[in-house]
């Protein structure tokens, strides 16, 4: 039987008073993953607030309702049905513009993350911490699990020169922190030093992964159906990198990885020399329907997680890269940056070059895995201040 956790917008149905919150004009920073244990949207438990007024809605990537797929772009809107503007921090802006917080005196971050450096709603928090600081206004975040629980990190930091929407400040690839103690601490290491305060769980501890809160969970963006996505994603979403699909398009996406020209069951050989702890690879051809190779039949690799406590999702993606990087010379290759003079995406991604230039050779694999194991081991201090749960 689950427990029964309550997150912070669940305390905020119980009638919270809170300096931030009572007289005050509130812009709310949400999206389908904003929802009560009671399945009540916090759009709604924002409107229904007797002691403030919903003034605006920020929509990050994937929209305010989750409706548009990755790395779509989208502009400002009205919310037919409340009257009030719906922020685009997707689009021309990254980062609330002054005149959006014209009518707002406190900001409120309502989102599901997966504790993961590139996924995009981490960096739109530090920039909305940016656009505070700047303007006067408070922000109050709604603490939520991290999914996959709070013991651990994976990953090498952020290197200084590589910041990016997929990462906003140097930390690693896995944080093993919920957003509000992610918030906590950029508010101090970073100097943003907001107006900052977090509404914390109630029922949660470090060991606990999301399925056993008790909580609904809702699709954080369209390519993260469950949890078992949620699992593999640190690692796989390297793929995106390069011209193999991560499994847009697929039934699995970042749970399969494939290409035209690659074949499944000699990755998988592959894939198990390396006795990688709790996973198994078996080749699977699939055909994606929109994304990379859409509408051709490639070869390719499911992962299968046998130990979710063993798993070590950034270690088996990097083992990934480095065998198909072998496997296929001649055919694998990193995505050119769009322009001239700009970043490979894959250096954004993982945090530098080291990746690129190194990986494919054993030596190299080594040197990677040992330099990121040191920097989040060393993560795992500086983090320790900052953490609201045992």
């Amino acid at each position: 039987m689950s427990l029964q956790v309550s997150c912070g917008v669940d305390r905020l149905t119980a009638g919270l008073s809170h300096p931030l919150l009572d007289g005050q004009r509130i812009g709310l920073v949400t999206n389908p993953t904003g929802i009560t244990a009671d399945f009540r949207s916090s759009v709604e438990v924002c409107r229904s607030l007797e002691s403030s007024r919903l003034t605006a809605l920020f929509a990050c990537e994937h929209g305010i309702y989750g409706q548009h797929q990755a790395g779509v772009k989208f502009t400002d809107e009205l919310d037919a049905g409340l009257g009030i503007p719906v922020y685009s921090l997707y689009g021309m802006h990254k980062k609330p513009a002054p005149e959006m917080l014209d009518e707002v005196d406190t900001l409120i971050f309502d989102i599901q993350d997966l504790g993961v450096r590139f996924y995009t709603y981490v960096s739109t928090l530090l920039y909305v911490m940016e656009a505070c600081a700047e303007n006067g206004k408070g922000l109050l975040v709604l603490d939520r699990p991290a999914p996959l629980g709070g013991t651990g990190s994976e990953g090498g930091l952020l290197e200084a020169g590589y910041e990016s929407m997929v990462g906003a400040w140097s930390m690693p690839i896995r944080t093993g922190m919920t957003i509000g103690e992610l918030a906590l601490m950029a508010n101090d290491k970073r100097g943003i030093n907001c107006v900052l305060d977090v509404i914390p769980l109630e029922g949660w501890n470090r060991q606990l992964e999301f399925m056993d809160t008790g909580l609904p969970w809702m699709m954080p963006s369209p390519n993260v159906p469950t949890i078992d996505t949620v699992r593999v994603y640190a690692g796989t979403c390297f793929f995106e990198g390069t011209n193999l699909s991560e499994g847009r398009g697929t039934t699995r996406p970042f749970e399969w990885i494939g290409a035209p020209w690659l074949d499944g069951a000699l990755l998988a050989v592959a894939m198990k020399k390396h006795q990688l702890p709790g996973v198994h690879f078996h080749p699977v051809y699939a055909t994606p329907t929109f994304s990379k190779h859409q509408g051709v039949l490639c070869g390719g690799v499911r992962l299968f997680v046998t130990e979710p406590q063993a798993y070590e999702s950034v270690r088996t993606g990097l083992t990934m890269l480095h065998e198909v990087c072998s496997l296929y010379p001649e055919q694998f290759q990193w995505l050119a940056p769009p322009k001239e003079g700009g970043r490979y995406f894959i250096d954004l991604l993982t945090g530098g070059e080291v990746v690129r230039r190194h990986i494919g050779t054993a030596e190299g694999l080594r040197e990677i895995i040992g330099q990121w194991q040191d920097e989040s081991e060393r993560w795992l201090m500086l983090r320790k201040p900052y953490l609201l749960y045992e």
